[in-house]
């Protein structure tokens, strides 16, 4: 125990012997998740919510039963990349059920609770990490293969929270070309392994831009350093994914089940194979 403990565990990021209890929040008892794979990021705009979008929808391809708890709570994007406006059914005082997309993606998000999506929710730390464990809790999710988790960026209440009260097998660190990048991954990298928490890989979005005509790719960002910062952490890169309008446009519409293109699926039959 360090010399300057409080006592209280709940917001402590150290693993000492003296901690006093697990955290771990349990599922209700018509819920069965078997994978929880959590998407992180150092800092906001890299694309975390559209690498979670992408895997599910990959996931969700190969026949497997797929979930979203999006934590994002103050930046919900997770319904409007599937283009869900209809609001969670609560099925009794407690528990409410998930909204399922056009493919069978089950999908907990705050803006499928508010009645005004386009309402800023003004919550301090402690209310949006409750939200966050109500989510994993008092949703029945029902049989689920692999859950996705899409984290605000950052390593405040909220991501704590996630690492603290759900039991992931993993997170995926979402960043980009840039060559601030490394600093941004170290700090995901220190909180994921104070809290024991697997790091699968990296994923850098925004990679590079291909010209349709010439096929010849442009690092609009400036050269790439995650290949650098992946060795430096001893952690795999798992994939790159382009600078594509018509991938973008398709997450502006809802239209995420629709796209198409081969940047996560090597990614994607790791986490299926992985023994996690």
């Amino acid at each position: 125990m360090s010399s300057t403990c409080n006592q209280d565990c709940g917001s402590c990021l150290e693993n000492c012997s003296e901690r006093k209890q697990s955290f771990l929040a349990d599922t209700n008892e018509l819920s069965k998740v078997k994978k929880v794979i959590g998407i992180v990021s150092g800092k906001g705009g890299v694309g975390k919510s559209l690498v979670t979008s992408m895997l599910a929808v990959l996931a969700r391809r190969k026949g497997l039963k797929t979930a979203i708890l999006d934590a994002d709570i103050t930046g919900p994007s997770i319904p409007k990349a599937f283009n869900l406006h209809s609001k969670a059914e609560a099925i009794s005082e407690k528990n409410l059920l998930p909204v399922t997309t056009k493919t069978g993606i089950e999908v907990m998000s705050v803006n499928l609770l508010i009645e005004d999506e386009t309402q800023p929710v003004i919550w301090r730390g402690p209310i949006l990490a409750n939200t966050v464990k109500q989510f994993w809790s008092d949703v029945v999710w029902g049989d689920i293969d692999f859950m996705f988790i899409d984290m605000p960026p950052g390593t405040g209440d909220v991501p704590l929270t996630v690492f603290q009260s759900i039991p992931l097998d993993g997170i995926i660190i979402v960043t980009s070309p840039q060559e601030l990048v490394s600093m941004i991954v170290a700090k995901a990298v220190a909180m994921a392994k104070m809290m024991n928490v697997p790091i699968l890989g990296i994923v850098e979005n925004m990679s590079y831009l291909e010209c349709p005509k010439c096929k010849e790719r442009v690092s609009v960002f400036g050269e790439s350093h995650v290949e650098e910062t992946a060795k430096k952490f001893d952690i795999p890169m798992l994939a790159r994914i382009p600078i594509d309008p018509d991938l973008a446009k398709q997450s502006d519409r809802g239209l995420i089940e629709l796209f198409e293109g081969d940047f996560l699926d090597k990614m994607s039959d790791y986490l299926e194979e992985a023994k996690l």
